[in-house]
């Protein structure tokens, strides 16, 4: 049965296991036969496929580390906000790689069925990681 206990522990586990260590071969044991991903963009399948193609696109970009600051579960429902550390190691949105560090809040929503995750969406603050990374001292800058 899901309690908001086991809600919890399940989306504390997927943000560690899945985003953070990148342990694909666990996905199955957090995301439900159904699963839908509402957060992607359009060129990635809203699937489990999507989900692991998109976490691989983000950490060609970045090293990056997600840490769950808040999460309120009610029912079938959780929602974190969290922030994420990284260091860009490749191109994003146009910017060449400096080795920046910076840090972004983000929130993500969670329905669980029958003890796996089956519907996701999630809004991150992507200007203020460019703006960050576009102001970064880190390397060399050409000063106009």
């Amino acid at each position: 049965m899901d309690t908001p206990a086991n809600t919890r522990t399940i989306v504390a586990h997927f943000i560690e296991n899945i985003w953070n260590k990148n342990r694909f071969e666990t996905l199955d044991d957090y995301l439900h036969p159904e699963f839908i991903d509402h957060s992607l963009p359009a060129s990635f399948p809203a699937n489990q496929q999507g989900l692991k193609q998109w976490i691989l696109t983000t950490s060609a970009a970045f090293e990056h580390q997600t840490g769950i600051e808040e999460q309120a579960t009610e029912g079938d429902t959780c929602l974190i906000k969290f922030t994420m550390q990284v260091r860009q190691i490749g191109v994003w949105r146009g910017i060449e790689p400096v080795g920046a560090e910076a840090s972004v809040v983000g929130y993500r929503c969670f329905k669980v069925t029958d003890g796996k995750i089956r519907e996701h969406w999630a809004l991150l603050d992507g200007n203020s990681l460019e703006n960050q990374l576009k102001n970064s001292t880190h390397g060399c800058k050409i000063q106009v």
